[in-house]
């Protein structure tokens, strides 16, 4: 979540206008995150999150994040219900840009991961992957692959102004993934940025799953990497083997995984920490000037990629042969 783009207080109240939702009380911007511009809107009928979609996200994909966050919600997985205003629609304009407001989750998340929060995210997962094997729309990852091909050839050999030898060690690494990723393991609905911020527990338990804005129909098994990479690092960059084993046991106690989901962990991790190398370096090479938004460093995410690449089998994870 970020701020991008300001709005007046009178371009909201005639926003506000075609929702049954009350006068505004308060509307503050949400500086974590670097995606859309996301307020903490506040009126006579409770606490929502206002949403502006930002350039990165297409206006074409917005029906498909809101349909698919009526589904879980509809299926019994905590997170944010769009809502919607008198004419039936969530998705409307304001400032400009497309908008939308849903449901505010009630939860902290956490800032010092501890193993609890690890098999909380790897049960949820789980419950989200089968939650979504009954919605009907389909998205492509356009961050995979050809994504990735894609913010390498923007950012270019200015990634060596983060570090010399990165924009070699990108190529390198995108032409052996194109190799070996895996072609045939099952698929569905995946959240594709469940990251701690994008977590809230309450007590030890999990109380929402919130940022559906990166969701695509991809490889199961790439969304648990995606976690293994956001949940399983120390702050020192020490990966976290029991972390790894608690959440990857929570995740398979609810979804069991087949044999070749568990042995292809090691390359849907690497590709998992090469997209957020990229698309971190690509916002760190091209931050806007003034935006009330939080950097985040790309080389965590280089050296994880390191990691990954000196995994000899999925034992590294905490999974037993």
């Amino acid at each position: 979540m970020a701020v991008y783009t300001d709005v007046p207080d009178d371009e909201l109240a005639a926003f506000l206008r075609d929702y049954d939702l009350g006068e505004v009380v308060s509307c503050k911007g949400i500086a974590e995150g670097v995606e859309n511009s996301n307020f903490l809107l506040r009126t006579e009928a409770g606490t929502f999150i206002l949403t502006l979609y930002e350039k990165r996200v297409e206006p074409r994909d917005l029906p498909f994040f809101i349909a698919l966050m009526e589904h879980l919600a509809g299926a019994g997985i905590a997170c944010p219900t769009p809502v919607k205003a008198r004419d039936g629609q969530a998705l409307r304009r304001l400032c400009g840009r497309p908008a939308a407001i849903v449901g505010f989750l009630e939860g902290l998340w956490p800032r010092r991961i501890q193993p609890f929060h690890c098999a909380g995210v790897g049960n949820a997962l789980a419950r989200l992957h089968l939650a979504g094997a009954g919605f009907a729309m389909t998205r492509m990852n356009s961050l995979s692959l050809e994504g990735w091909k894609h913010l390498e050839n923007v950012t270019g050999d200015r990634a060596d102004q983060v570090q010399a030898g990165l924009a070699a060690e990108i190529r390198n690494e995108l032409d052996r993934l194109a190799h070996e990723w895996p072609r045939d393991l099952p698929t569905g609905v995946i959240h594709a940025d469940l990251f701690p911020d994008n977590v809230f527990f309450r007590g030890e338990k999990v109380s929402g799953l919130i940022d559906f804005y990166f969701a695509c129909t991809d490889l199961l098994a790439y969304d648990l990497a995606i976690c293994l990479n956001a949940w399983c690092f120390e702050s020192d960059g020490s990966f976290n083997v029991t972390k790894a084993k608690l959440l990857i046991a929570a995740y398979r106690a609810v979804r069991p995984l087949q044999e070749e989901e568990l042995q292809a962990l090691p390359v849907l991790a690497r590709g998992s920490a090469l997209r957020f190398l990229l698309t971190r370096l690509y916002d760190w090479l091209n931050h806007p000037p003034g935006a009330l938004v939080q950097r985040k460093d790309p080389l965590e995410y280089w050296r994880k990629l390191r990691f990954h690449r000196s995994v000899a089998n999925v034992a590294a994870y905490g999974i037993e042969s």
